[in-house]
């Protein structure tokens, strides 16, 4: 089964700032010159389809300097909450599997036949 992805945004450019742009040069791997361009153009995606964990470090690390960021999930288009809490499971559209298997969401049960007859190994528990 597919994992969601989730995706870190830069909400708003901010004063783009040297510790701004070594946040984002260390998340995405861009030099100085197009951290500050990838600043200016905010809204803007910074990292794409990676793990939940990975996204809210990134965001973090972004957020602890001074970056506005917030962390989407690629399924349903919703935004984690910045206090790591998990999501209501209501709206969600997964298009892979059932929605209690989205580590963002807030299930730990589930009544699939996946996890009937495997166990509930993908839920976030």
């Amino acid at each position: 089964m597919e994992e969601p992805g989730f995706t870190v945004l830069v909400t708003e450019s901010g004063n783009g700032g040297r510790k701004a742009l070594q946040a984002v040069g260390a998340v995405t791997g861009l030099s100085l010159w197009r951290s500050k361009l990838l600043l200016g153009s905010a809204p803007a995606e910074v990292l794409e389809n990676v793990p939940l964990d990975m996204a809210v470090v990134a965001a973090g690390r972004l957020q602890d300097a001074g970056v506005s960021a917030a962390v989407c999930c690629t399924w349903c288009d919703r935004t984690v909450p910045g206090d790591e809490t998990l999501l209501a499971p209501g709206p969600c559209a997964s298009r892979s599997w059932p929605t209690a298997h989205c580590r963002a969401n807030s299930l730990t049960s589930c009544d699939c036949g996946f996890c009937s007859t495997y166990g509930p190994a993908g839920l976030t528990l």
